[in-house]
């Protein structure tokens, strides 16, 4: 299909045509993803080969002390005279495995079985009281595992690190010139060297916060980490694959489950963007109108919507409309009827879709606002010279230079609205309730089901797999489009 015929489309076909391309395309998108996946372990496995061939060319090359320093970590800097430096190595490590062996590696050797001692009764022959063995933890056991493993990763890193300086300080010898004092390098880390000094706390604490939990809840997801296997008492074990088989099909209940909530999520992430999106800009577009006055009123009145905090607009919502609330109390006084606007599964849907327009609109407003004046006015005037329309004017103008500028800033909306847990979890709870359904309702999300499997169900294994789902398919759509728009096509100009 020719440019000349697009442009004769209407805009709800144009609509469907991109939909189409966007979707013809996707095989093609998300092959190239994984490609690219492979490149990036390629590239690792690469890297991790260079560092191994570099460490043998240091033992090659280097000379006693340095061939010393594979044992005894930093001699190379202390014989060099830069002590403070060798010592703070030798330190260090010696405080790292000092680490890993007395606390870490009575754990590291049960990360197979992740315990097996459940505790047992004895009796004590001089007093007969019954006495009880101090059971195995698997909780503890997998989560010291995981800190034990990344503190080995630290110290394999800082032996490295400690490796190349002494293999450095020996080539400045070989050439005549003095080793940095340690003064000298601490003042390259507040000047050359400063962007390390400002990222190693930032790292530091990511690894310690997010790191550590992130590898920690993966592995739960090959576990029997549910409400049956509750350590210390009960004791979980490795299961493999078998929570993601039940995902998949092998439990009808689960699969279902994810199957209908993940389609309900999808369907809600797509309609509440576009919904906040939209009324948003169209908003922004009424006040901005020549002729309209007291703008800057009108604009107050929607900003102050968003100073009330969103749990208390939710929360209030939830009376209103519940099925003793307010605006039944009305309906059955004026009509002698009521509607079950949270208790119908249909019903329930339309209404969070509706009270996320009231809390999520004035945001898009603001964002849109700020746009709609910097587009060049040049642009309507000429299309008011060819006789354009207004409708014609919005979607050849105004629709593609919002969607230029603020391509990432929907897709960061989506995401948010697939993992939007406020607006679902604090105006229905997920309700109302399903036989079919495993312990959700018909209005949860993928993120409220795994917050009811957490906190209501101790079911943390499925919790799990469902976490890393949602992370899998938020991070893909998000690719994809991202990749898709005109934002990252077309970056150095709007056409």
């Amino acid at each position: 299909m020719n440019e000349q015929n697009i442009h004769t489309m209407s805009p709800v076909n144009r609509f469907f045509l991109a939909l189409a391309v966007v979707l013809t395309r996707l095989p093609g998108q998300i092959w190239n993803g994984i490609k690219a996946a492979g490149r990036g372990i390629r590239n690792l496995v690469f890297a991790i080969g260079r560092g191994f061939a570099g460490y043998g060319k240091m033992f090659v090359r280097g000379d006693i002390f340095t061939k010393l320093s594979f044992v005894i970590v930093g001699l190379g800097c202390i014989v060099r005279k830069q002590f403070i430096k060798g010592l703070l190595f030798l330190l260090v490590c010696v405080l790292l495995l000092y680490f890993i062996f007395s606390f870490g590696w009575p754990f590291l050797a049960d990360l197979g079985t992740l315990g097996t001692n459940a505790g047992d009764e004895m009796v004590d022959p001089d007093t007969g009281l019954i006495m009880y063995t101090l059971p195995d933890n698997s909780m503890l056991i997998l989560l010291y595992s995981v800190m034990t493993l990344l503190v080995m990763v630290v110290f394999l890193a800082l032996y490295y690190a400690s490796v190349s300086a002494c293999y450095k300080a020996q080539l400045l010898k070989d050439e005549g010139k003095p080793a940095p004092s340690f003064i000298a390098e601490t003042k390259s880390l507040l000047n050359e060297k400063y962007h390390i000094t400002l990222l190693s706390l930032p790292t530091a604490l990511s690894a310690l916060f997010v790191i550590l939990p992130l590898l920690f809840m993966i592995l739960i997801a090959f576990t029997n980490f549910d409400r049956s296997h509750q350590p210390p008492g009960n004791l979980f074990t490795w299961v493999g694959f078998e929570n993601f088989s039940d995902v998949f099909g092998n439990n009808p209940s689960k699969s279902y489950t994810f199957q209908h909530l993940l389609k309900w999520t999808v369907m809600w992430a797509v309609v509440a963007t576009i919904t906040n999106y939209i009324l948003g800009m169209l908003l922004a577009m009424l006040i901005n109108k020549k002729g309209v006055r007291v703008k800057k009123l009108w604009r107050t009145i929607f900003v102050l919507t968003i100073a009330v905090p969103q749990f208390v607009s939710l929360l209030l919502m939830r009376r209103l409309f519940d099925d003793q609330g307010t605006v039944n109390i009305i309906l059955e006084k004026l009509f002698g009827t009521t509607v079950n606007f949270l208790t119908n599964a249909t019903n329930a849907r339309i209404m969070v879709i509706i009270v996320n327009m009231w809390v999520g609109v004035p945001y898009s407003m603001l964002i849109t606002s700020g746009i709609l004046m910097n587009i060049p006015a040049d642009l309507y005037e000429s299309a008011r010279i060819d006789g354009a329309s207004p409708v014609k004017t919005f979607t050849k103008i105004t629709l593609p230079y919002m969607l230029f500028v603020t391509g990432p800033y929907l897709i960061t909306q989506f995401v948010g609205n697939f993992n939007n847990f406020n607006v679902i979890y604090l105006l229905t709870q997920g309700e109302p309730g399903s036989v079919k359904l495993y312990q959700a309702g018909e209005t949860d999300l993928l993120v409220t089901w795994l917050y009811k499997l957490t906190v209501n169900f101790q079911d943390y294994n499925l919790a799990s797999v469902i976490g890393i789902l949602v992370f899998v398919i938020s991070a893909v759509l998000s690719l994809i489009v991202y990749n898709s728009s005109s934002s990252v096509k077309s970056e150095e100009e709007f056409q």
